[in-house]
């Protein structure tokens, strides 16, 4: 039966499409009428609307269907009003649609919502799903509008009004990045490229397709209520960041040359175009350790992560190098 997806043409649902496909689930994807072409695409039957609107979510569910995968985000730190109206709006939408037709939601939400972004240590860390929430910053909408979307899924699923999973990642990259990837791929383009630290530590980040897997692993896994699940690595080895960034340029074929820039200098350097708060940010998700733990994920959903680093950074690479339009830089313009 038909699973519903959102943010279907956006970098994780686009992946949660392709997973559910390759599996011959039909999928109905809640989109913009600029995005219908893409998810039809990707094999998807495109539901031309909007997230927060509950006429169109009747559309999406009408027939039945087998589970919702709510994906659509705005992930604009300081989006404001944009981010609460998709981010949390949406939310509720998607939770009744859940509810009415007696089917799991699976929620996307970040690791975010632990907050404390500037916490990144150098050092290893294991923070798992009880780690401690901790105060968030008041211009942080995005963190701010996740931690309140989940706790909207976690209060609906505590009532017994449906059953629900929160897939928690951190940063995403893959096919169809639109942010992180091509500024990685236009910094390959500079005569030097910084390395902030040592470069020992390993990036807090994870590819969309493997956390595409887990998503779906989460439609059917024998859970009741409400569970939340870290999804924040890859298959290993795992990459250091001076790994991570040589990766990026073996990928663009380019032979970078590679400087270590001491942290005080670069955090006086980003402070002076940011200023202190998200300079500290920064630099702590640079310079530290993935403190997350996918253990539960693992255990739980029986989710095993397929693609490595390595593999997932030339796959992110040479999407954002074949839709660059001529004469423009990665980051500022895709198709």
């Amino acid at each position: 039966m038909t699973v519903v997806v959102t943010g279907g043409s956006g970098l994780l649902g686009s992946h949660v499409i392709e997973v559910l496909r390759a599996r011959d689930v039909p999928v109905r994807a809640l989109v913009r009428s600029g995005a219908a072409p893409v998810v039809r695409d990707l094999g998807a039957e495109p539901v031309v609307g909007v997230v927060a609107d509950p006429a169109t979510w009747s559309r999406a569910t009408a027939g039945g269907i087998a589970g919702i995968v709510h994906a659509a985000a705005v992930v604009d730190q300081e989006a404001g009003a944009a981010a609460y109206g998709v981010n949390v709006s949406g939310t509720r939408c998607a939770i009744d649609a859940a509810r009415t037709a007696g089917v799991r939601l699976v929620h996307v939400s970040s690791v975010s919502v632990y907050g404390g972004s500037a916490d990144y240590s150098p050092a290893p860390e294991r923070r798992t799903e009880d780690f401690p929430f901790r105060p968030l910053a008041l211009r942080d909408g995005y963190a701010r509008s996740k931690r309140e979307a989940e706790e909207l899924v976690r209060q609906a699923a505590e009532t017994g009004a449906l059953t629900a999973i929160a897939i928690r990642p951190n940063v995403i990259y893959g096919e169809r990045d639109r942010l992180f990837t091509p500024r990685l791929v236009r910094a390959m383009r500079a005569p030097i490229v910084p390395v902030i630290g040592t470069g020992a530590n390993h990036l807090s980040c994870v590819y969309a397709g493997n956390v595409a897997q887990a998503i779906v692993a989460a439609l059917d896994a024998p859970c009741a209520g409400f569970r939340a699940f870290n999804v924040t690595d890859d298959a290993t080895p795992l990459l250091t960041m001076r790994e991570f960034l040589g990766a990026i340029a073996e990928a663009c074929g380019v032979r970078a040359r590679f400087i270590h820039l001491p942290v005080g200098a670069a955090r006086f350097a980003i402070a002076l175009w940011t200023g202190p708060t998200l300079a500290r940010a920064a630099l702590a998700f640079i310079t530290g350790e993935n403190p997350h733990s996918s253990e539960r994920a693992r255990a739980e959903l029986a989710w095993t992560p397929a693609v490595s680093t390595r593999e997932g950074i030339g796959r992110a690479v040479r999407w954002v190098r074949a839709n660059e339009k001529p004469g423009s830089r990665p980051g500022l313009r895709l198709s």
